[in-house]
């Protein structure tokens, strides 16, 4: 019998680009609107000063409910869908990215991480002043603002409809800050997304036993011979997004405090932030990024690789196996 543990990973050159592309923004949309109330949770927490507001991930969310319902869960969402973009986009960049450095070494390791990194420069250079907005409005609460902006119309945000909130926020930066406001924090969101993908990729393909399917240690060879690459991916996902969670999350609480707050330095925010808080400061968000992350993962994972299997030339179907 074959043994399905030997995972075949599609390229670039063998997918049907229109079908990528079409399932790819469907996937994508799913993804996000599955995971985007606790991205909000996750800024507000990185946000807040100490608990000031909210004692951690499960107290903020039931908080949000209460206070404002599930559309207060998702606060900016609008805005924040044109980063399918963006998403596009890295994809894109990864696989043509693991195709040029496969010119120059087959190591799965070296192309994940080269693309990974890539990817993410790309993507990141698109999805900055779309996230500079979308966080602003994530930051609106009834009776009271969190970050720097506080939108127009009644304490309790009735009567501003989303699009005449976004306006409202996009005015207040360009008022404030000029065309650079979009891009406040572009640097330590390179600093926090580039390291994030590079780490990503490599333990996913490592998890999942791509990489050296003769460590024993690696969940494909944990399992039946007869179990279905899609179980160890799904799997793989989440361990490789809470492994790079963990080494990239002290970098994110800074970029969404530069980002949201108006900071100018890195450094210095790095300083105020240990300051205040100390070094548990730096973990701030942590259990809410792996909870966003876990099913995100999943899905992403899941829905990939399905894609790509979906996305495969005609001719190249009976060549690949789950």
């Amino acid at each position: 019998m074959e043994d399905k543990r030997n995972i075949q990973i599609i390229e670039w050159e063998h997918l049907d680009k229109k079908k990528f592309y079409v399932f790819g923004v469907a996937m994508t949309m799913m993804i996000r609107v599955s995971v985007y109330p606790f991205t909000l949770i996750r800024t507000r927490l990185q946000v807040q000063k100490g608990k000031s507001l909210y004692h951690g991930t499960f107290d903020a969310f039931i908080k949000i409910l209460r206070a404002d319902g599930v559309t207060g869960l998702y606060r900016g969402f609008l805005v924040n869908t044109f980063t399918l973009i963006s998403g596009q986009c890295y994809v894109t960049t990864y696989e043509l990215t693991r195709k040029f450095v496969a010119d120059y070494s087959q190591s799965n390791t070296v192309k994940s991480l080269v693309a990974g990194g890539s990817a993410s420069l790309v993507a990141q250079s698109i999805t900055v002043p779309i996230d500079v907005v979308s966080q602003h409005l994530m930051m609106q609460r009834k009776g009271e603002r969190m970050g720097r902006f506080q939108v127009r119309g009644s304490p309790e945000g009735r009567g501003v409809v989303a699009f005449g909130q976004t306006k409202d926020i996009i005015r207040q930066i360009l008022r404030a800050d000029g065309l650079r406001g979009f891009y406040r924090g572009y640097v330590a969101s390179l600093l926090t997304y580039i390291p994030n993908s590079a780490v990503w990729w490599p333990f996913y393909h490592f998890y999942a036993a791509v990489v050296s399917p003769s460590l024993p240690e690696q969940i494909s060879y944990l399992c039946p011979k007869e179990c279905p690459h899609i179980v160890f991916q799904a799997v793989s996902g989440p361990l490789a997004a809470a492994t790079a969670s963990v080494l990239t999350n002290p970098m994110d609480v800074i970029r969404t405090r530069v980002q949201v707050e108006g900071k100018s330095s890195i450094i210095l925010t790095f300083r105020q932030l240990m300051a205040e808080e100390g070094p548990w400061g730096l973990m701030k968000g942590l259990s809410a990024r792996i909870i966003s992350a876990t099913p995100s993962s999943i899905v992403v994972v899941v829905g990939y690789e399905s894609l790509k299997k979906l996305s495969l030339r005609p001719e190249l179907v009976d060549s690949r196996h789950w």
